[in-house]
């Protein structure tokens, strides 16, 4: 969806745009750069905390458990940045997966009204809050490698008309300012999050405010985040929305879709309303393990962007949201077992 080079403005970046349309050329046309996720593997965190619960259990002889834990812990995982100023934390990730020659995944989640107020609520308190935080994450990152996805949840709220009307436009705008600015970044690709099939079932609705957003200055656009949709519908699903985004890549979550997601006759045997069915589901799975070797060429990766083993809430017997839970993370991990 767009070129990679040198700049370090965003009036360079909308120049380059304006080059590509004056010469009638889509703007994925206009990319001539080699992409970073074929320049080396995805970074693992060393200290995650699925890494420190898998050394716990073995410490303790508990070595069944460990191995299981282990499924989590030697994949890379996308490492998620929410309130804390991320400068620090960006540049010491970014610095350690240099080290390596591996890429991270950091996910950018911030936004003002965040999950419109739901189990994930928070965000930046207003939109110069959020333009300094996305500002100290491109800090952080500098002229390393990064892939980066940014605000899972973000646009399907706006087509699900959860995000009060007040609040869309600035929501788009803002969007649209941290897509440019991932983008002046030499060697980041950043997806802009578009939800997941189960969700905005017709992917028509998602193309007017993805363009708003700023999708043609991205590498193109995420789905299936901390969802548990099976990547063949996914994907099928992404060449839908492609088509209309004028061949726009993406990337599909597969951290938990290895059984795909709960069905209303298992949800009712387990006592969970429908609309709690993608919270903490049981009987999931961990899915396809990171790749950036899809075999197709609108799939730049298969990710695990949400932490396996993460709470996706206070729902189903959880934790609150992104607290680690051994009991579901080896759940996730025995089911994988299965059809290994």
């Amino acid at each position: 969806m767009r070129e990679k080079g040198a700049r370090t403005t965003v009036m360079r970046l909308w120049l380059h745009a304006a080059v590509c349309l004056a010469a009638m050329l889509p703007l994925s046309g206009c990319r001539m750069y080699e992409s970073p996720m074929r320049r080396g593997g995805l970074w693992v965190n060393p200290d995650s905390p699925a890494a420190r619960q898998a050394h716990e259990r073995e410490h303790e002889g508990k070595n069944g458990d460990a191995a299981l834990i282990r499924r989590i812990a030697q994949q890379p995982v996308a490492e998620w940045f929410g309130p804390a100023p991320p400068r620090e934390r960006a540049r010491s990730i970014t610095e350690s997966a240099a080290r390596t020659g591996s890429i991270p995944v950091l996910v950018a989640y911030h936004i003002p009204y965040r999950d419109c107020g739901r189990y994930s609520a928070g965000g930046a308190r207003n939109r110069a809050a959020y333009r300094w935080w996305i500002e100290q994450f491109t800090l952080g990152i500098g002229d390393r490698r990064a892939i980066v996805v940014l605000e899972p949840d973000a646009v399907a709220q706006l087509v699900d008309r959860c995000v009060p009307r007040r609040l869309r436009k600035a929501r788009l705008e803002m969007l649209r300012d941290a897509v440019a600015l991932f983008a002046a970044l030499p060697h980041v690709k950043v997806y802009l999050d578009a939800g997941n099939p189960n969700w905005i079932k017709n992917p028509a609705r998602l193309v007017r405010p993805l363009r708003e957003a700023g999708i043609e200055q991205a590498d193109g656009f995420a789905l299936n985040v901390s969802n548990f949709q099976p990547t063949r519908r996914t994907k099928a699903y992404g060449h839908r929305l492609s088509t209309a985004l004028d061949k726009a890549h993406f990337i599909i979550d597969t951290s938990r879709n290895g059984n795909g997601p709960l069905r209303a006759h298992g949800a009712a045997r387990h006592g969970i309303r429908a609309r709690d069915s993608w919270c903490n589901p049981p009987g999931r799975a961990l899915g396809e393990p990171p790749s950036t070797h899809t075999g197709d060429p609108l799939v730049d990766a298969y990710l695990w962007i949400k932490r396996p083993g993460e709470s996706d809430g206070t729902c189903n017997g959880g934790p609150p949201a992104g607290r680690w839970w051994t009991k579901y993370a080896l759940d996730l991990a025995r089911n994988a077992s299965h059809h290994r």
